[in-house]
């Protein structure tokens, strides 16, 4: 499983008491896949800017997806503009994906067999590898999940992230996420000045 799976896993946990945005899990998506990258030797960060190296397969069929979009030309891409470029519905590629390879499962919430339907993890040992990781606190993945509110317990203080390029990732993803619930504000507060206007005194 890679970083971007584990941590969609730990988004659908029902017993999260944070209900993840699709946009902000999408960015984070997309900033675990390219952690994952860095960690396979496929890219560097240089000064904001995804570096690849030498063209490469990744096992996994996601993160093969993801290493063939990387743009190889110079002056190559900013991590912002991949995390947006990259993560354009990349939640419900996963869900999709992960759903096919029995990793979710669907489930009525409620009494009523006809309540409301979530998905949430199988029981399947990727779920439960994902979740081992999420109890030890595992840096990478508490970083990216503290971006999208998820609560790991870690202070702001002890990220625990030794890597530089790693945390230039986590930090423009966190940044993304904000910049996002920023638009929504500001498209909530137009759409009510709006319904005002048509409402009338």
């Amino acid at each position: 499983m890679t970083t971007a799976k584990d941590l969609f896993i730990i988004a659908m946990d029902p017993r999260s008491d944070h209900s993840v945005g699709q946009g902000d899990l999408s960015l984070a998506l997309a900033g675990a896949e390219l952690i994952d990258l860095l960690g396979a030797g496929a890219v560097t960060v240089d000064d904001d800017r995804i570096v690849p190296g030498e063209p490469s397969a990744p096992d996994d069929r996601l993160l093969g997806e993801a290493a063939a979009e990387l743009s190889r030309q110079e002056p190559y891409e900013l991590v912002e503009d991949w995390l947006w470029r990259r993560g354009r519905d990349l939640s419900t590629t996963y869900r999709t994906a992960l759903e096919g390879a029995g990793e979710l499962t669907r489930k009525r919430s409620g009494l009523l067999s006809f309540g409301p339907e979530r998905v949430e993890p199988a029981d399947t040992p990727a779920s439960r590898r994902a979740a081992d990781r999420w109890e030890e606190n595992e840096p990478v993945l508490a970083a990216l999940a503290s971006a999208v509110g998820i609560d790991s317990g870690r202070s702001d203080d002890e990220s625990g992230l030794d890597d530089e390029a790693v945390t230039t990732v986590v930090a423009v993803v966190h940044e993304a996420v904000m910049e996002l619930e920023a638009v929504r504000q500001r498209r909530t507060i137009e759409n009510t000045a709006f319904a005002n206007i048509w409402r009338g005194p």
